[in-house]
Formats: structure tokens, C-alpha cells, sequence
């Protein structure tokens, strides 16, 4: 699937994609639980367009800038307006190798 091709609200999302940029990481608490996580996001992009990847925890030490991803059924949804790219409790990221 095309970056270009991604819409609000998609699941079973499968994208290859290039990291261009990623944000620091910052401290989120869960409104649910009182944990604590760490939040991320890259920007990839593919021939087509570019998305943000929201990145959670471990997933963030795993990404860097340059490394072409892989996002295995993924879903889409948009936050403040912006559609993102989650990988999600179901889903896989891969990072390819160099």
C-alpha cells in the first residue's frame, strides 16, 4: 500500500516507508491506567506522499533517521486534525536492514 493511498480509519495497513525525520520523545501519562508511556513520531515518506508514525517505547530506540521501515498491519487515525500511522498493539514494525 501507497502512502498517498491512506485514509482516517484504515486497518490492516501494510506501508514500506523511508524515515526522513522523528520528534524527541516525550513522557505521556494514561488517562485509563495512571501509567506512564513514551511517545514518539517519525515522518516517512514513500514515492507517493508522507505520513507521521506515531512510536511508542521500545519501538522509538528501534527507529532512525534514514532507515526505510516496514509497518505490518498498521492502522490509520487522524489526531488534531492530521491523519497518523500507528502500528498498534496487533500490528509489526521491521526496520530493514542496511
Amino acid at each position: 500500500m501507497k502512502i498517498a493511498e491512506l485514509r482516517d480509519g484504515m486497518r490492516r495497513v501494510d506501508v514500506e516507508a523511508k524515515v526522513l525525520e522523528m520528534t524527541e520523545s516525550r513522557e505521556v501519562r494514561s488517562r485509563f491506567s495512571g501509567e506512564s508511556f513514551r511517545v514518539a513520531e517519525a515522518t516517512i515518506s514513500d514515492d507517493t506522499g508522507t505520513i507521521k508514525l506515531v512510536l511508542w517505547n521500545e519501538q522509538i530506540e528501534q527507529v532512525n533517521v534514514n532507515d526505510t521501515v516496514r509497518i505490518e498491519n498498521g492502522y490509520t487515525k487522524s489526531f488534531r486534525g492530521e491523519v497518523q500511522l500507528n502500528v498498534g498493539r496487533y500490528g509489526r514494525l521491521t526496520v530493514a536492514t542496511k
